[in-house]
């Protein structure tokens, strides 16, 4: 059964149904989730997790591979590579999540949004939200990392905001150069330009990337765009 809205925005319903009527949140979890078809709110989310897209994509991941994930704001592109590093750490790899965007409580508070005990992964979970990160600065931070160590940089377009800092494109080719010969993924959570238009084309592509700075897309090995529930995947040819 496909569920109406994702998962993250059944709960925003849930939280604001919960308030509304001056309810448990558990009781307006389960209420949201009947009217998905589902007798509990846990059989949802059972459910949910069984074909989230990440559980579909992982797979097709690689060591070495450079992923990029792009989406307009709040379509979820955040969740899907927090999802990417959650189904790492179930096959017992680590999982280093770089944030020039985020504070680290606001990282920890979307586990619960996936339905994900941030517990169960102690020591395989790292968040870093240095001022300082650029692509020298995650190569020394992952100097030690084994292979199949899933890294996350959110976000690319932010890794040369500082001057001192290389160009882009010099970043992106040090971590790739990096992922491949330390058999590391990298997924790079991506901004879209304004210009994309969703009544035009159910989801983004390369194409509506934002590039303030020069930058070759033909670096990624996959790519993977959100828009409204619909996930598109592809590897490069």
């Amino acid at each position: 059964m496909q569920l109406s809205s994702p998962v993250y925005h059944l709960k925003r319903k849930a939280r604001l149904l919960a308030r509304e009527n001056k309810m448990p949140l558990h009781a307006a979890l389960n209420q949201i989730a009947t009217q998905e078809g589902f007798s509990s709110w846990s059989l949802l989310a059972a459910k949910a997790s069984e074909t989230a897209p990440a559980a579909k994509l992982f797979p097709r991941l690689a060591p070495g591979d450079l992923v990029l994930v792009g989406a307009r704001p709040g379509q979820g592109k955040t969740l899907l590579s927090l999802e990417l590093a959650v189904a790492a750490m179930k096959t017992g790899n680590r999982s280093v999540f770089f944030t020039l965007e985020e504070t680290a409580q606001g990282i920890l508070n979307r586990f619960r949004a996936i339905d994900v005990e941030r517990a169960d992964f102690a020591g395989l979970f790292e968040i870093d939200n240095s001022n300082d990160i650029s692509a020298d600065y995650i190569v020394r931070k992952l100097a030690a990392a084994p292979r199949g160590t899933l890294v996350v940089v959110d976000y690319l377009q932010l890794l040369d905001q500082k001057r001192e800092n290389p160009a882009l494109m010099a970043q992106v080719r040090t971590l790739q150069s990096f992922a491949r010969e330390r058999g590391l993924i990298f997924v790079f959570i991506s901004q879209i330009d304004r210009s994309y238009d969703p009544s035009i084309k159910l989801c983004p592509a390369l194409e509506d990337v934002r590039l303030p700075n020069p930058l070759d897309l033909g670096l990624f090995t996959k790519t993977c765009f959100l828009n409204n529930g619909e996930v598109r995947f592809q590897a490069a040819n």
